[in-house]
């Protein structure tokens, strides 16, 4: 609850000089509606010695023209008045979508009267004559469910932006593709299996989908099922009754009935046991289950989205994954590319975790020194984006400079990758032509022939990395290629 005490800090004046308070910062902005003129002022008076910023009317019909041009935080208002009563004044507001909590206050207290005003939409109740210390306390709640309802609205707003598709930083030709596929398969209820390697973003598109699907204000609720034994697994997403194992010592609702009118998602599918896979099926097929112990069909509206760095398609042929539960699955099937093969991502994931985790730790990381882009580069990223964000974490965690060196990196990172078909090409002996060819050829292939994402990668122009390839091209007798990186024409 916020507290009603104010402490006034007072500017140390000269010798033999009153010390005066500092002015109170308002806390908030409170419209008094009352006809009687004694009874506003009174309420201006306590309201302002307590940091309230106060208006006055005299009636609904002069209060809805007040809330019409301004912003009040509260309306404090009588439930009698000439013209236009207190709740017709919360009703009117409410048509118009004016914001503000309403207080109503009424000397001809009733349950019917209390009723009333909280269907008309006020947030409380307040009995004549007032009392100023339960005014007080009233109106600290009123403003404290207020800042509640701010900060989950503010939470809800910036869980939506972070999993947007929008915000997945990355615009490769296969990452755009998959973009592609997700926007157009989030509005429906398919169900969708992401598949790929560990650390390539599959709960992060799984949080996308559910983002940019209707059901978006409805739970998102995952699980990993390889981090549960089977029994524990099918408690989990199905719920138990009372005794129906040892320790089920309560009924318990399992994360099908916790995310219903939402989107489940199942993490590591490929690993779930046989019997699990069973009632998986079924609930696919059906909408409905029974809790672990117990009797009682329950029906759900579940969106499955399942996801597996396991190859499923040879999991069914070995007899390990049932056939017909992987085409239940697999209606929208979405494989996530390794990191190795979408290395033009790098810069913009490197610059986005930096930023994330500067502002995080406190420091002042502003990005890479030349040369250390390089070795991100050559690495070939087993553990894909996880592990690149890992190392950048570390670096910023460790950096002494507000840009991050190759020292700063872990060992492993500090040498050419080994599977690298090029990495031995920079070597003593090379002209600066041979060096910069190789430079400038290597990072077209990590940015998929963009000559401007090249161009900014090696800080040079777009126009000189045009000219060197026609003359490259002219030596080998091959076309040239365009800004895009097509071929261009011959003329």
């Amino acid at each position: 609850m916020v507290s009603t005490k104010r402490t006034e800090a007072a500017p140390l004046g000269r010798p033999g000089e009153g010390l005066l308070p500092s002015a109170p910062v308002p806390r908030a902005r409170i419209l008094v509606v009352d006809d009687e003129p004694n009874a506003r002022a009174a309420l201006r008076t306590l309201l302002a010695e307590e940091g309230y910023t106060v208006s006055e009317a005299a009636d609904g019909m002069e209060a809805l023209g007040i809330l019409r041009e301004q912003s009040m935080d509260i309306i404090l208002a009588d439930v009698r008045m000439p013209r236009m009563d207190g709740l017709a004044l919360v009703r009117a507001a409410r048509e118009e979508g004016i914001p503000g909590a309403f207080v109503m206050m009424t000397a001809f207290a009733s349950v019917e009267t209390a009723v009333e005003a909280m269907r008309s939409g006020a947030e409380n109740f307040l009995t004549k004559p007032l009392d100023p210390a339960t005014i007080l306390v009233v109106l600290d709640k009123v403003l404290e469910k207020r800042d509640l309802a701010r900060d989950a609205e503010q939470l809800r707003l910036r869980v939506q932006e972070r999993y947007r598709i929008d915000s997945i930083v990355g615009d490769s030709a296969a990452l755009q593709a998959i973009f592609d596929v997700v926007r157009r398969a989030a509005p429906t209820k398919a169900t969708v299996l992401l598949l790929g390697e560990s650390g390539t973003g599959k709960e992060l598109v799984a949080q996308a989908i559910h983002q940019e699907s209707p059901r978006r204000e409805k739970p998102f609720v995952k699980v990993n099922c390889a981090a549960l034994s089977e029994t524990l697994l099918e408690s989990e997403l199905f719920g138990h009754e009372r005794g129906s194992f040892t320790g089920a010592v309560g009924r318990r609702e399992g994360r099908f009935e916790l995310a219903d009118g939402g989107t489940l998602f199942l993490d590591e599918i490929g690993d779930i046991a046989p019997s699990v896979q069973v009632k998986l099926l079924r609930v696919l097929q059906q909408r409905e289950f029974e809790r672990v112990g117990g009797t009682q069909t329950l029906k759900v509206d579940v969106r499955m989205v399942a996801a597996t760095n396991r190859d499923l398609a040879g999991a069914v042929a070995a007899g390990k994954f049932r056939e017909d539960l992987y085409y239940r699955l697999n209606v929208v099937a979405v494989t996530l590319p390794p990191l190795r093969t979408r290395k033009g991502d790098i810069p913009a994931l490197v610059s986005h975790f930096i930023q994330r985790y500067a502002q995080s730790y406190g420091k002042h990381v502003r990005g890479l020194l030349p040369g250390t882009l390089n070795a991100l580069l050559r690495y070939d990223w087993p553990g894909n984006v996880r592990e690149l964000e890992n190392v950048i974490e570390r670096a910023v965690v460790l950096a002494t400079t507000p840009d991050l060196t190759a020292d700063d990196l872990p060992p492993v990172l500090s040498g050419p990758s080994p599977s690298h078909p090029r990495a031995g090409s920079f070597i003593p002996g090379a002209t600066l032509r041979e060096i910069e060819r190789e430079a400038i050829l290597r990072t077209l292939e990590v940015v998929e022939g963009s000559t401007s994402r090249a161009a900014s990668m090696l800080g040079i122009s777009a126009r000189k990395i045009q000219y060197r390839l026609k003359e490259y091209a002219e030596q080998e007798g091959k076309p040239a290629h365009n800004e895009e990186g097509q071929p261009e024409p011959h003329r």
